[in-house]
């Protein structure tokens, strides 16, 4: 009888861009399937920014796994190469930017199926700001410039979500407004510095850089409103130790 592969989603409120200790790298190489794992870089939402690219490949070439990008905008591989390398990473980490034109991107290129099959063989996805939303039902987002909700995603996670909940203004707020209103559907409010790994849909794992960190099931009160659930999370066992760098090229937009 065949194994079903079990379908895994990390989402992250930071990582190499934004955080100096690699914490959550590390969480998310611990998940792997394997203990040196291919990881893919997909840095679509950023437009392929070059120092983006190269702060990955500097984070993660010193690390126990095998590190390399996928670049969209030149790119170079044709369909059936594309998706030999895709289905064989262990995991494909998504980068920050626009989400609504990494969707349109993906989708000219056939990638969104392609991660679709990837999740469904044992992949594990994850990603940060945009690399986090594209893979809901919708999203929250300020693809659009004004803070907005996105009813739009690879629909691989039920639900919504929203990235930078605590550090970008307006950003609870229309969030909130666009679950009550039935904008979105109810999902996952990430604030910066934590992560969630989800197994089949569910969530299995959330761990913080610091005890002030959470993540939040938000969902329609039924009176117009929304309420917010606050979500345990574990702590990493080694606490930030500086101000986040700043990367060029890689914008906080998602």
């Amino acid at each position: 009888m065949a194994v079903v592969p079990v379908r895994r989603l990390a989402l992250l409120g930071g990582g190499f861009s934004t955080d100096d200790d690699g914490l959550l790298d590390d969480w998310v190489l611990a998940h792997a399937r394997t203990s040196r794992p291919k990881v893919c870089f997909v840095p679509t939402a950023s437009g392929d920014a070059p120092a983006y690219v190269d702060h990955f490949l500097s984070a993660f070439r010193p690390r126990a796994c095998e590190p390399s990008v996928l670049p969209l905008f030149r790119r170079e591989l044709d369909d059936a190469a594309l998706r030999a390398f895709l289905l064989a990473q262990d995991v494909v980490y998504v980068g920050g930017g626009n989400t609504a034109n990494l969707l349109a991107v993906w989708r000219a290129h056939g990638v969104d199926r392609l991660m679709v099959e990837a999740y469904g063989r044992g992949t594990l996805l994850c990603g940060t700001s945009a690399g986090a939303n594209c893979w809901a039902d919708g999203s929250h987002t300020d693809s659009f410039g004004p803070l907005t909700f996105l009813p739009d995603g690879l629909g691989l996670l039920p639900g919504s979500v929203c990235p930078h909940y605590d550090s970008e203004p307006g950003r609870r707020s229309s969030y909130t407004a666009a679950v009550a209103s039935g904008a979105l559907p109810g999902g996952w409010a990430l604030e910066d510095g934590v992560g969630a790994l989800f197994t089949d849909g569910l969530m299995t794992e959330t761990v913080t850089l610091a005890p002030g960190a959470h993540i939040y099931r938000v969902e329609a009160d039924g009176k117009n409103g929304a309420v917010e659930r606050a979500v345990p999370c574990s702590v990493l066992p080694v606490q930030r130790g500086g101000p986040p760098p700043t990367v060029p090229g890689q914008s906080s937009m998602a």
